[in-house]
């Protein structure tokens, strides 16, 4: 016996399967790789089918039956799924973008595939509030979260700390149109405002920058692009 082997035979049973509830998928199954009997725990069918329940509440209740088995297969079919929908928002978002910079038209596009797709704050969390993806990505599923979702505003904080990506900052520039002021006309105003992504949440801007995007280019704002503000 190895000593992750006997590290777990001294422990009850039940609180095994505490320590490995509290952890997250991906820690779980990097737990299930230390030993044959952490293997065993970490594919423990009450512990997937709690992420199962956490995660898509919904399909859950569609699917729940007391004699259901394997509901680590469903769980990982169901994350292929969400991750191939994601890659394709992320295909469609990195072929629309022009020198770091996003229109808002194929910005609102990507929110609403997301929408569509109904996609979960935990599904945003772990496919979109990534370090390695484009802040315009962590960007769209933040206000995704948000807005859509209206994920209180301290869980998606913590998302995006989890994500290491809660310093990344953003750039909104848009343009009003001019208008009519005794008799002579006022040019057309142009504005920008950079912010990090946690201050989006927190509304330290006012939420005049999401105010725009979510409104994008209409009558008020003729034109509105969102940019990547790259870190000193």
């Amino acid at each position: 016996m190895n000593q992750s082997d006997y590290s777990y035979s001294t422990l009850p049973n039940d609180i095994a399967l505490k320590i490995a509830s509290s952890l997250t998928v991906p820690d779980l199954s990097s737990l299930g790789c230390c030993s044959r009997v952490w293997r065993e725990i970490c594919r423990s069918d009450c512990l997937w089918e709690s992420l199962v329940k956490e995660r898509w509440p919904l399909l859950y209740e569609a699917v729940k039956d007391p004699n259901f088995k394997d509901w680590r297969g469903f769980y990982v079919k169901q994350h292929e799924e969400k991750k191939g929908q994601a890659d394709s928002v992320i295909n469609l978002v990195e072929q629309c973008l022009q020198s770091d910079s996003l229109k808002v038209i194929d910005y609102l596009h990507a929110i609403k595939c997301l929408k569509t797709m109904q996609f979960g704050f935990r599904d945003v969390q772990m496919l979109l509030l990534k370090q390695k993806l484009n802040v315009l990505l962590n960007l769209i599923g933040l206000h995704y979260c948000l807005n859509i979702l209206q994920v209180p505003a301290f869980c998606i904080t913590e998302a995006l700390r989890g994500g290491k990506i809660v310093d990344r900052r953003v750039c909104v520039k848009w343009r009003r149109p001019g208008r009519w002021f005794n008799g002579f006309r006022i040019r057309d105003g142009y504005h920008s405002r950079c912010v990090y992504l946690e201050d989006l949440v927190t509304g330290e801007d006012d939420g005049e920058v999401l105010t725009v995007l979510e409104r994008g280019a209409t009558r008020e704002f003729l034109r509105v692009q969102v940019f990547v503000v790259n870190s000193p």
